[in-house]
């Protein structure tokens, strides 16, 4: 994301720390994301970098907004995702509930080289998460395909996003702790009081560590 907006931030008269940039788009994204809920993931970013260019008075043209949105195929994986989720697939059925529409997700499930046992993305849904109607949507959905809530391990970084609505919604959830440490909530929106969680761990990878040690135990 801020390798995507650097054609942006490059022109601002003042110097932009990655978290300021990373704050100031969670902003635009998550107020564009409930103003028009039903826009696709690669047509909303466009707003959030015009957005963005206005508040540090950069002119841009609605191509160069249009450019940012179609980047999400190329923004690039964890190092440890792709062999963490091809694992994880040899034990569980992994399910993804995305705020990214299907093409842009197209770019990322290429990346990750893996097959998901369902993809539900907010382009399908027709609206964004931390919206009940996501985690609606999945929990019948799953609950269609015999796998009931209890058997759900909600597994995320935002806490804005995913971990508040997990716990509004009963789910089991495990919390990705990639920013732990920095302070502040990067590319998310701060989610007021703190979710709780049942498992942590700083990586996919040190998740999967962890089930293999459960394993051999």
């Amino acid at each position: 994301m801020v390798t995507a907006l650097k054609p942006l931030t490059d022109r601002v008269s003042r110097g932009l720390s990655r978290d300021e940039i990373l704050e100031a788009h969670a902003h635009y994204e998550s107020t564009t994301q409930r103003w028009t809920p039903a826009k696709k993931y690669y047509e909303l970013l466009p707003v959030v970098y015009r957005r963005l260019a206005e508040e540090w008075g950069v002119e841009v043209t609605w191509e160069e907004c249009v450019a940012y949105g179609l980047s999400v195929r190329q923004w690039p994986a964890f190092p440890d995702s792709a062999e963490a989720v091809k694992y994880l697939k040899q034990h569980y059925k992994l399910i993804v509930l995305t705020n990214t529409d299907n093409l842009s997700f197209s770019g990322s499930n290429a990346r990750l080289d893996v097959h998901f046992d369902g993809v539900y993305t907010a382009e399908d849904i027709g609206s964004y998460k931390p919206a009940d109607r996501n985690f609606d949507y999945m929990i019948e959905t799953l609950k269609r395909n015999g796998i009931e809530k209890h058997e759900i391990l909600h597994t995320a970084e935002s806490m804005f996003h995913d971990h508040a609505p997990a716990n509004k919604h009963g789910l089991a959830n495990c919390w990705i702790y990639r920013r732990h440490e920095k302070e502040g909530f990067g590319a998310t929106m701060n989610p007021g009081e703190m979710p709780e969680y049942n498992f942590r761990f700083n990586s996919m990878m040190d998740l999967v560590l962890a089930h293999q040690a459960e394993v051999q135990a």
